[in-house]
């Protein structure tokens, strides 16, 4: 499946629902979607998006998601099942996160830990580092478990999965991503 960029275009602005289960044990949380990921109704779809790669090399998903025509009622049961979870700090689709400005990241972060307090996993892990910073306010926040907890939630931050963030491959994404797996109880 392809898009033309107007088409893509059409999509901004449009928001993505949440995928959540009845018993979420680890939350990732995104920047915001894409406009592919609006297109297909699916978070992180994107072809160039590594996230899906870099959770079946880490071990946290036991097949192959192929999110670029969006998610089939298999996939969404196959993750929640397994106790994932997914949201974005802000819902609003952009072309790149660079568009959204603080205000919108700050609320969006009061939003995701309304969320997070409400839905209670093991670990709330956010992709994207510059991102959370933002959204919280802690200068001094890296890629890792954080010292802060959210009532019984730990709160990680794990490299954004894009394309656009060349330093990272597939397999040093699902070394981190396996880590937060392993606090949340996901995987052993």
């Amino acid at each position: 499946m392809g898009f033309t960029r107007a088409e893509l275009e059409s999509y901004r602005d449009a928001t993505v629902d949440d995928l959540v289960g009845e018993a979420p044990k680890l939350v990732f949380v995104g920047i915001n979607p894409g406009l592919w990921t609006a297109a297909t109704g699916t978070h992180f779809a994107h072809p160039g998006n590594r996230f899906y790669p870099a959770l079946l090399t880490a071990g946290i998903i036991e097949r192959e998601i192929d999110r670029r025509t969006g998610f089939t009622a298999e996939d969404r049961r196959h993750l929640t099942e397994r106790g994932i979870a997914i949201t974005n700090l802000v819902m609003r689709a952009t072309v790149r996160a660079s568009e959204l400005d603080r205000d919108e990241l700050q609320a969006g972060g009061v939003a995701v830990r309304d969320k997070i307090i409400r839905w209670r996993p093991n670990v709330v892990a956010f992709a994207g580092v510059t991102a959370y910073r933002e959204a919280y306010g802690d200068r001094s926040a890296r890629v890792g478990r954080q010292e802060v907890r959210w009532g019984t939630t730990s709160v990680w931050v794990v490299p954004n999965p894009s394309g656009l963030n060349a330093h990272e491959t597939i397999d040093s994404l699902a070394a981190t991503y396996l880590e937060a797996a392993r606090d949340a109880g996901v995987v052993r």
